[in-house]
């Protein structure tokens, strides 16, 4: 038994393990490989609650993008009810302004022909007075003649004006 080669590295392999157990390298190995597994169980953590905040970060900017494209919606809405009420507002302006110009033209039209009526009427009396003059300058002569003419004339002023 002392010359087999499996005996001895069976010896060998037991010694080998009493030496390690004797320096505690098990503890060892076990120790570094709890401080690795916590290692990793604390990246795992922090990877997890990074997740949760990016998570949590994008939900925040979706409500705040729903918000924002809302708000946009609304002012977008808004500007378009400014829009048609200043739109309504210029209509009706333009019509009064429309009105009010027509108005004036139509009280011009009527001065306009008030006075061409007037003007008419004082040519058409000149008119009269000057042939009343000559038909009655020829028929009637003399003082008497005068006399009537002067007061034909202030009858047809008086009539016609």
């Amino acid at each position: 038994m002392l010359q087999d080669p499996t005996f001895w590295a069976l010896v060998a392999l037991v010694l080998f393990l009493l030496l390690m157990v004797y320096l505690k390298v098990p503890g060892v190995v076990t120790s570094a490989l709890d401080k690795r597994a916590d290692t990793i169980r604390k990246e795992l953590d922090d990877a997890r609650r990074l997740r949760e905040e990016a998570q949590a970060l994008l939900a925040e900017y979706q409500r705040k993008g729903r918000e924002a494209e809302t708000e946009a919606e609304e002012i977008i809405d808004q500007a378009k009810r400014e829009a048609e009420a200043i739109a309504g507002e210029a209509t009706r302006r333009l019509d009064e302004y429309v009105a009010s110009r027509t108005r004036l033209a139509e009280q011009k039209i009527a001065q306009a022909e008030t006075q061409a009526l007037q003007e008419v009427k004082a040519l058409s009396a000149d008119v009269a007075i000057a042939a009343a003059e000559k038909i009655l300058g020829v028929k009637v002569k003399g003082p008497a003649g005068e006399a009537l003419i002067a007061r034909s004339i202030g009858d047809v002023k008086s009539k016609l004006n």
